[in-house]
């Protein structure tokens, strides 16, 4: 192994490969900052321009944008309120309101580096870990995924909001949204009404555009704000993290940082769970909890470390196994295959060389992230909020359909975004919080397929669900989080009986 470390290191210190690396990462920036376009896009429009490159040049340049959309996703979320992919969706919450209260910069670069430990700590993993933590997938059937998505959908509902039934009707509309089309085990359509757009489901960069980006563009629009921030108000200059700021972020860190490796390695979880988990984490860990959603710097360093730590984790079964542990996996498994590298145990002993050079491609990338990221992309783009929010209004609506119809190439597909929008600025208007739809739409597929499988496996034996010690430990723990609302309004109550 260590032979074939150094081996990958002397591979690499090549102008081609430090290149391919920077401009990955770069690229990889940009495309997670723009709303519409994702990770798994960039990476599906990247693998056909490798087929002329080396395998290390092209897996460097899949590395750094795997690595530089994590982070790239963060700057609309903390600026608009827009998540520029899913992952970012949990940085909206106090990113945005730092944002709002002139601490823009700030947030970008807790973001930034949080994003680039969380990438760093999974690539480690990812190097040191790969072959016995893929053991533990292997302990995970159709029951244990169940109720994961379930802990999921349950945990975001019930926690995230001030009202856990709004929370759980928001997850349900999600579910339902889910269950729209093709029936993947019986092959029947659902909810379709005869439109063969809907037959592969409703697509989540329509529903993520729709519900948060097109709201945010109807309340600009409503309050007509022709000032931009000032640039004493956005505090570009002012805004590095003193010493003591960064120390009382590495409990953050680290706590994230293990749940994202924990995450990736399942496969079919993702970075939009382990951000969502993360946050959830670090606000019940809180001394005040009550300051996460209000512009709590911990709060947008959970979600970054979360989600990024869920990179290189993810790649872990995809190497060792075979198996994917997300779509953005599953690319990286298909430019392998294009460049004749088989996945799996015979990886390590007959391309060691090439497989450890992308483990160091991936950890290398997430330094380069803080360069990057910290001294060009946040200067240029907290610039983003000097700008009136009347004229910034139909820029992004500009830019939503542009994007939107370019992935899709589907008129159908814009009235669709536009539905989802006049939805979520209903929702928004009766306090019903959005997250949990969009996650419910993410694991819905995921939680009835799992335990559709798990009947038929059963024959129809609901215990079945049960019968594993993982199985039972998630069902308590989802027992425990439907408990805290119960706590929370008996205390509520208690209080109220004594002041009076």
């Amino acid at each position: 192994m260590f032979d074939q470390l150094l081996m990958a290191f002397v591979a690499l210190a090549t102008i081609e490969n430090v290149v391919a690396m920077f401009l990955g990462t770069l690229i990889g920036i940009l495309i997670g900052a723009l709303p519409g376009l994702t990770t798994t896009i960039g990476l599906a429009l990247l693998i056909p321009l490798s087929f002329g490159l080396s395998p290390l040049v092209a897996l460097g340049l899949m590395a750094g944008l795997y690595n530089g959309s994590m982070y790239g996703g963060a700057i609309p979320a903390i600026l608009l309120n827009i998540p520029g992919t899913p992952s970012a969706i949990a940085t909206t919450f106090d990113g945005y309101p730092m944002a709002r209260k002139g601490r823009a910069a700030e947030a970008l670069r807790i973001a930034c580096y949080s994003s680039a430990i969380g990438a760093l700590v999974s690539a480690l993993a990812l190097l040191l870990l790969a072959p016995p933590l893929s053991l533990v997938t292997l302990a995970f059937g159709p029951a244990e995924y169940f109720w994961v998505a379930a802990f999921g959908l349950v945990s975001i509902s019930v926690l995230l909001g001030s009202d856990p039934i709004k929370g759980l009707i928001s997850a349900t509309l999600g579910l339902l949204i889910a269950s729209v089309g093709m029936d993947t085990l019986t092959g029947r359509m659902r909810f379709t009404f005869g439109n063969l757009e809907l037959a592969d489901g409703v697509n989540i960069v329509v529903v993520l555009i729709g519900l948060f980006a097109l709201p945010r563009v109807l309340r600009m629009a409503e309050e007509a704000i022709k000032t931009g921030v000032s640039r004493d108000e956005l505090r570009l200059s002012g805004s590095r993290l003193n010493g003591r700021a960064l120390v009382s972020l590495v409990p953050t860190w680290l706590r994230s940082s293990a749940i994202g490796i924990a995450v990736g390695i399942l496969p079919g979880a993702g970075g939009n769970i382990a951000a969502f988990l993360s946050y959830n984490e670090a606000k019940r860990a809180a001394r005040d909890p009550e300051s996460f959603g209000t512009g709590n710097p911990r709060g947008v360093a959970a979600a970054e470390t979360g989600n990024s730590s869920d990179n290189a984790a993810s790649l872990i079964p995809t190497l060792t196994l075979g198996v994917p542990g997300n779509a953005i996996a599953a690319l990286i498994m298909g430019g392998l295959l294009v460049h004749g590298l088989q996945p799996g145990p015979a990886l390590f002993r007959d391309n060691g060389v090439i497989v450890y050079g992308f483990m160091l491609q991936m950890l290398i990338t997430s330094v380069i992230l803080v360069g990057l990221g910290g001294l060009i992309a946040t200067r240029l783009f907290a610039q983003v909020l000097r700008t009136p929010q009347v004229l910034l209004a139909p820029m992004i609506v500009a830019l939503m359909f542009l994007g939107l119809f370019t992935v899709s190439n589907s008129s159908f597909q814009l009235y669709l975004m536009i539905g989802f929008g006049l939805l979520g600025y209903t929702m928004e208007r009766l306090s019903f919080p959005l997250p949990p739809m969009i996650l419910g739409v993410i694991l819905g597929s995921m939680a009835e397929q799992n335990l559709r499988m798990s009947l038929m496996i059963s024959r129809g034996d609901w215990s079945y669900l049960l019968a594993s010690p993982i199985s039972k430990l998630i069902a308590i723990l989802i027992l425990v989080v439907l408990f805290v609302p119960v706590r929370r309004a008996f205390r509520k109550k208690m209080a109220m009986e004594k002041g009076s």
